[in-house]
C-alpha cells in the first residue's frame, strides 16, 4: 500500500463533493440507487467517528425531473424557479435516505460571499461546527435560487458544478480530505475520451504547470465542471493542506477504497 494513500485511513473530517453526473443517469432521471448508497456509506462513517460534508449538486436536474419538463431551462428566472423546486426535492430524498440509516441532515445553502464577506464566513464555520458537533450531516449546495451572476445564460455556474464550492468549505472547516465524485476515474495525462493511449495519473503532488496544461479540454459528459474547474479546485484545497481525491461517483462504495488506502483515482496531495 502506498504510504500517501495510507494516511488517509486517518482522515477524521471529510468533504464529500457529489455531481449532477452521480446523481442522474443519462437520460436526466435521478438514481435512486446512488443516493441510497451515498446515505448509507456517510451514515456509516458517521457511525465510525467521522465528521462528512456532502456538497451536492443537482437542484436545477432534480427540480427538470420533478416538473417533468423537456428540456432544461434557459432564462435565469426559469432556472431559479426550477432550482427551488429541485432544492426542495434533493433535500427530501436525502432526508428519507439518511433517516433511514438512523442520521438527521441539515441544509446549508451558499452564495459567493461566503468568502469576501468575514461576518458571513465566520457564521458559516460555526453552524458547520454546530451541525458536526451534534452528529448532524451538512449537506451543502449553491443557492440556485438567489444567484444571477451564476446562472447568466451560457456561463459556467460561478462554482463550476460546486467543484469550487467544495473546495472552499473544505478549507473553511479545515477539512482532511475532499473527495470529489466525478463520471471520470481520475485525472489523465490528456482526454481520455479522445486519446486512447492517455495514462491516469496516480498521485500528484504538486499541481505544476505542465499538470495545468493537461488538463485543458479533458471535460465531463453530464456536470458543467470540466477537468479545468476540478483542478482548479484541487489547488484551491491542497493550497489549504487539504488532500483530494478525483475519482469515478458510478460507484460510491470506492469512497470506502480511498478511506481503506486502496489506490482509487487520483490523490493530489495537500501542502503541509
Amino acid at each position: 500500500m502506498c504510504f500517501k494513500r495510507q494516511k488517509l485511513q486517518d482522515a477524521q473530517r471529510i468533504v464529500i463533493k457529489v455531481g449532477t453526473s452521480t446523481l442522474t443517469y443519462e437520460t436526466g432521471k435521478i438514481n435512486f440507487t446512488c443516493i441510497d448508497k451515498l446515505a448509507r456509506i456517510i451514515s456509516d462513517l458517521s457511525n465510525q467517528g467521522k465528521e462528512v460534508v456532502l456538497v451536492t449538486s443537482g437542484a436545477i436536474g432534480v427540480g427538470v425531473d420533478k416538473l417533468k419538463l423537456p428540456e432544461r431551462p434557459r432564462t435565469i428566472r426559469e432556472k431559479q424557479a426550477v432550482a427551488a423546486v429541485g432544492q426542495c426535492e434533493l433535500m427530501h430524498m436525502y432526508s428519507k435516505f439518511f433517516s433511514e440509516y438512523g442520521h438527521i441532515v441539515g441544509q446549508i445553502l451558499l452564495t459567493r460571499d461566503i468568502m469576501s464577506d468575514d461576518k458571513c464566513r465566520k457564521n458559516v464555520v460555526n453552524t458547520f461546527e454546530t451541525l458536526l458537533e451534534k452528529g448532524i450531516v451538512p449537506i451543502v449546495n449553491e443557492n440556485d435560487s438567489v444567484s444571477t451572476v451564476e446562472l447568466k445564460v451560457g456561463q459556467k455556474d460561478t462554482f463550476s458544478e460546486n467543484d469550487t464550492l467544495s473546495a472552499i468549505v473544505a478549507k473553511l472547516i479545515e477539512a482532511d480530505l475532499l473527495i470529489i465524485l466525478s463520471d471520470i476515474d481520475g485525472f489523465y495525462d490528456s482526454d481520455p475520451r479522445k486519446n486512447p493511449d492517455s495514462k491516469m495519473l496516480s498521485v500528484i503532488d504538486k499541481i505544476t504547470t505542465e499538470i495545468e496544461e493537461c488538463a485543458e479540454g479533458a471535460g465531463t459528459k453530464r456536470g458543467t465542471g470540466g477537468m479545468v474547474t476540478k483542478l482548479s479546485a484541487a489547488k484551491i484545497a491542497t493550497g489549504a493542506g487539504v488532500d483530494v481525491v478525483l475519482t469515478n461517483g458510478s460507484h460510491p462504495e470506492t469512497i470506502l477504497d480511498i478511506l481503506s488506502g486502496e489506490q482509487v483515482g487520483t490523490l493530489f496531495i495537500g501542502l503541509k
